[in-house]
């Protein structure tokens, strides 16, 4: 062999290294690529489910703290005192003799919820027009009496009947209304007891009613018949 085709021979496997080499490097170019592809992909997927699960997330927040607020709003609702009712087996009377005589009005929350009275029964005897006057104010000044009666609790009012005036005579019946949060608002009522079917000898007579108590230590001694 001649040296001009020896060297030409090198140029050549030389060429065809280079060539080789330029290939392989390509090829791990293009994995290199790929992986790189592959992960991005895949951080974008997981971007995306953190994204739905965060999103999810608040949603369920949102309806819990919804529902609680419900909650609330029911049980304040709950909570709420009504007014009480008279009625013929709710309001009772009987009359006290002696130098403190009086009449006390007493009424029984048969139910098993509290309820609310405001100031003073208003009692009509023997089918009046007007009701007894309030000891305490009038009905056009009320001093703003509330309270809540518990449920199976009772409420105490009383008529001083401690001179010949006051006494008066014998009622036959009364008519009960309960009033409401202000002299102008509806009452409840009426219901009558009758005193002559019930057995009881009630006097009364130019006297005023006392405002509701919660004892009736407290309303003997709103009406001056206190010991």
């Amino acid at each position: 062999m001649t040296a001009r085709r020896s060297r030409h021979r090198s140029a050549a496997c030389a060429a065809l290294a280079l060539g080789l080499a330029g290939s392989l490097a390509l090829t791990g170019c293009n994995s290199h690529s790929s992986k790189k592809s592959k992960k991005s992909s895949s951080s974008s997927s997981t971007t995306s489910k953190i994204s739905k699960v965060s999103k999810s997330s608040k949603s369920k927040k949102r309806k819990i703290i919804g529902g609680g607020a419900a909650a609330a709003g029911t049980g304040a609702a709950s909570r709420r005192v009504p007014d009480c009712y008279p009625s013929t087996y709710k309001v009772t009377f009987s009359q006290q003799t002696g130098p403190k005589s009086h009449v006390a009005v007493k009424f029984k929350n048969s139910t098993s919820r509290d309820c609310k009275l405001y100031n003073a029964p208003l009692l009509r005897f023997n089918n009046a027009k007007d009701p007894l006057p309030l000891l305490q104010g009038t009905p056009g000044h009320l001093d703003g009496t509330r309270i809540t009666v518990p449920a199976h609790g009772y409420a105490y009012a009383v008529i001083p009947t401690n001179t010949a005036a006051t006494k008066g005579t014998a009622q036959k019946s009364v008519a009960i209304d309960f009033m409401g949060i202000s002299a102008s608002s509806a009452t409840h009522g009426p219901a009558t007891v009758n005193f002559a079917e019930k057995r009881l000898h009630i006097s009364v007579g130019k006297s005023k009613v006392t405002n509701w108590s919660s004892s009736i230590h407290g309303a003997q001694l709103a009406g001056g018949v206190g010991k």
